[in-house]
């Protein structure tokens, strides 16, 4: 930018960086649009069950389903590692092979144990996506991620959206059997693989592929001083507990997104595929998430003082909700329920994701999260050894959601009784020290820096 004498400012043209910039952004949300069109995925459940693979529902509840959790704990730990080490592409690609090796399973595979290699790539699918949004970070500047972050998340929501609606649209006005849905949903994903083969490889990622440290200064590594500062991040109050929010409730959250088709199965057990209203329901339910989601950027209270609240009396509303789905017998009010309980949990979900964020460096950010979605993950495969699996418990699909109804209820109970300290410790005028700059995402305090160093905290 060149100033004249008269003090007006030149700008100067386009240049070819901005354009690359521009027609990255283009891409990458062109990607992720693309690659959640998958109409037929609403509708698994009722397919599984249907004339075309003839499944029962034990066999679909006690054991298929339960290899989903195993599969996504077994890999999580490499793709949570791999996607850096490897520049993100290759493993990008191997997503993309698996979503594809899921509908090839779903079309031409018979009997369990296919079903449960099914089930097993769609673990490896789920692990994968930590590869998206690293591979984002990896190749725009600091000063641009929130910019993309916020507009690659919504071209996924859109890719939700949109698949939602085109499947339900399929089904119920077209007629179209679930079959060929699959078929249509294989070859998006062929389309997907094509997309992924020209993304742009990274010269360098987040941790690794980077000039090694001399050996005598191991010690002031990135990652060892990130894996050091753990324990200092355990100690921070307002960390502590929307990284215990993320584990606990986000484990009960997956466990009922993986079962609620069965549920509707079982509450609403039609022959007529014109009936099933599975796509519209997660269509309306992704449409109330990204609408909360974007709210809770302007909610403006004193987190410090309020998160245990908050927390709580979401969590309680959710145990309600469950406990309206175990027990009622209209299949609209239980849809109703899935989507409220969707919209509220992505009401959480941003506020968790700023309040761990925002004193951390993205480095350390990223092992926070990778830390907290594996022990999620962890209680979430514990939890359907013993209730899902028929070497347990093996519950039918209603017993299992009033376990999930009282697994929410003790987590509200925690949460309100830690709120009622938090307000009896502040009346008594010790004032949490911890995160009073906080506020909400939509306004950080001003004049806050994030430092450059990878482990920095800000207290």
């Amino acid at each position: 930018m060149s100033v004249e004498d008269d003090g007006s400012v030149m700008h100067p043209p386009e240049s070819a960086v901005d354009q690359r910039w521009k027609f990255l952004i283009f891409y990458l949300c062109f990607y992720g649009f693309m690659t959640q069109i998958r109409p037929g995925e609403s509708f698994i459940t009722p397919y599984l069950l249907g004339a075309d693979k003839n499944f029962t529902m034990e066999e679909v509840t006690n054991e298929i389903m339960p290899v989903l959790s195993y599969s996504y704990m077994a890999v999580l730990v490499p793709f949570f590692l791999l996607p850096d080490y490897l520049r993100y592409k290759p493993v990008l690609v191997l997503q993309s092979l698996s979503h594809i090796s899921i509908w090839l399973l779903l079309l031409f595979g018979t009997g369990i144990l296919a079903m449960q290699f099914m089930e097993f790539f769609y673990g490896i699918t789920m692990a994968a996506r930590v590869a998206y949004s690293s591979y984002i970070f990896s190749l725009v500047t600091p000063s641009q991620y929130q910019r993309m972050a916020s507009y690659s998340r919504a071209a996924v929501l859109m890719g939700v959206f949109t698949s939602s609606v085109l499947g339900q649209l399929c089904v119920t006005v077209g007629g179209v059997p679930f079959m060929t849905l699959n078929y249509v949903s294989l070859g998006f994903m062929l389309f997907g693989l094509v997309l992924t083969l020209f993304l742009e490889q990274p010269k360098q990622s987040l941790f690794f592929n980077r000039l090694p440290p001399a050996p005598s200064r191991w010690r002031s590594s990135a990652l060892f001083r990130m894996l050091r500062e753990l324990g200092t991040i355990a100690k921070l109050p307002q960390l502590r507990l929307w990284s215990l929010w993320w584990i606990f409730n986000s484990a009960g959250y997956y466990l009922m997104l993986y079962y609620v088709q069965l549920l509707w199965s079982e509450i609403y057990p039609t022959t007529d595929n014109r009936k099933v209203y599975n796509g519209g329901v997660d269509a309306a339910s992704t449409l109330l998430g990204a609408i909360t989601a974007f709210s809770a950027g302007y909610v403006k209270i004193r987190w410090a003082l309020w998160s245990e609240l908050v927390i709580g009396g979401v969590t309680a509303f959710q145990a309600g909700l469950l406990f309206l789905m175990s027990t009622t017998s209209n299949i609209w009010l239980c849809y109703g329920a899935y989507i409220l309980f969707r919209g509220s949990y992505q009401f959480l979900v941003p506020l968790a994701i700023f309040q761990i964020a925002t004193s951390l460096s993205k480095e350390l950010c990223a092992l926070v999260f990778g830390v907290n979605t594996f022990f999620a993950t962890v209680l979430k495969t514990i939890i359907t050894m013993i209730i899902s699996d028929k070497r347990g418990l093996g519950l039918s699909v209603h017993p299992q959601f009033y376990v999930y109804f009282a697994y929410f209820t003790l987590l509200a109970v925690v949460y309100l009784g830690a709120a009622v300290c938090e307000a009896v410790r502040h009346r008594r005028g010790k004032e949490p020290a911890f995160a009073k700059e906080l506020c909400s995402p939509a306004e950080e305090a001003p004049g806050k820096e994030r430092s450059s160093e990878p482990g920095s905290v800000h207290i």
